[in-house]
């Protein structure tokens, strides 16, 4: 159950700014060559993850420079209302905007660059609300397996330079991008990946006038002024990802914003000239108005990236599809058999 909040908070609380110290750390660690894979004979640490079962290759895992939880992941969220979060978001202001069973809620971008994991109930739905910054990958998950509920914290290990999740009930990993536990007892498990859009905040209070909005943790005290700013300033003009070691995409820049479609993607710059495109049963449509994350230090002042909606014909009605928004190199190695259109 959320909490409300008051938003209007403007100092950075303690835990924050530790937070914002791990971060800097996490980019700064030296360089890609000089870090180690993984190695459960010599690194299981704190964890009583079963190393026996894995689906990857230790080698391609590695520590992003800060320890489990050194992101910490919000346990315990707030909400504000719309009048609220108007206070303090710009119109443009990228969410996650999600709805369910007659609930809606929206998950600024700017909370989970500094959290990446929110574990929440919307709906009468335990979800999981992610965000790997390094991929620009927004994933929200239903978080049960079985009769069970996971909850999800950050390992602080890299796979492709994506995130890897783990659950604190059988301290399993899983990969964020594909939402597939790859290390532990649930090695091969595939978590329920929900159709949600990342769009500006003007479009989600259109569309949601009765909806709530995100407002961080309890425990770090809401809303604050550095969910506005973005501690990986440049990232997205990167020539090189971080901690990524596989095959780039030859024909466009890594760091170029695709959208991700099962095994197909779309470049925005595409869509951005194209405004619509359709396949047999897809319609993908780009509209200006939400800024990116990953450029310049204050989100507000970053590119507008555009608001991409993707439904599927289904028995005649255009319904939200599963897609995500998210760096070409991403694609290119999460799905190396896919077709990227530009």
């Amino acid at each position: 159950m959320t909490r409300s909040t008051n938003p209007t908070r403007r100092k950075l609380a303690p835990m924050t700014i530790a937070m914002v110290a791990g971060l800097a750390s996490f980019l700064a660690v030296g360089t890609a060559h000089a870090q180690r894979s993984f190695n459960p004979e010599r690194d299981s640490g704190v964890w009583t993850t079963d190393f026996s079962k894995h689906s990857v290759d230790f080698a391609e895992i590695f520590s992003g420079g800060v320890p489990r939880d050194g992101i910490p992941p919000i346990d315990d969220p707030v909400e504000m209302t719309l009048a609220e979060a108007s206070e303090v978001l710009n119109d443009t202001a990228p969410v996650i905007s999600i709805s369910l069973n007659g609930e809606s809620r929206a998950y600024p971008l700017g909370v989970l660059m500094r959290h990446e994991i929110v574990n929440d109930e919307l709906g009468g739905v335990p979800i999981s609300v992610t965000f790997c910054p390094l991929c620009n990958s927004a994933v929200v998950f239903d978080r049960r397996v079985g009769d069970q509920v996971l909850d999800f914290g950050v390992s602080g290990n890299l796979r492709h330079s994506d995130l890897i999740m783990w659950d604190r009930q059988t301290q399993s990993w899983w990969q964020q991008f594909i939402g597939e536990a790859i290390v532990g007892e649930m090695t091969g498990t595939l978590l329920e990946i929900l159709p949600v859009r990342v769009e500006g905040f003007a479009i989600f209070k259109e569309r949601f006038p009765d909806g709530t909005v995100n407002a961080g943790g309890e425990s770090f005290g809401g809303f604050n002024q550095g969910y506005l700013f973005n501690p990986y300033g440049g990232y997205d003009s990167s020539a090189q990802p971080f901690l990524f070691f596989g095959d780039l995409p030859a024909e466009i820049p890594p760091l170029a914003y695709v959208v991700a479609v099962e095994d197909q993607a779309w470049a925005i710059d595409l869509l951005r000239r194209e405004r619509r495109i359709e396949t047999d049963d897809l319609v993908i449509t780009w509209a200006p108005g939400q800024n990116s994350v990953m450029g310049a230090s204050s989100i507000a002042d970053n590119q507008d990236i555009g608001n991409v909606t993707v439904q599927r014909l289904v028995d005649g009605e255009l319904v939200d599809a599963v897609h995500d928004v998210t760096f070409a190199f991403s694609f290119n190695a999460f799905r190396p058999e896919g077709t990227l259109h530009q």
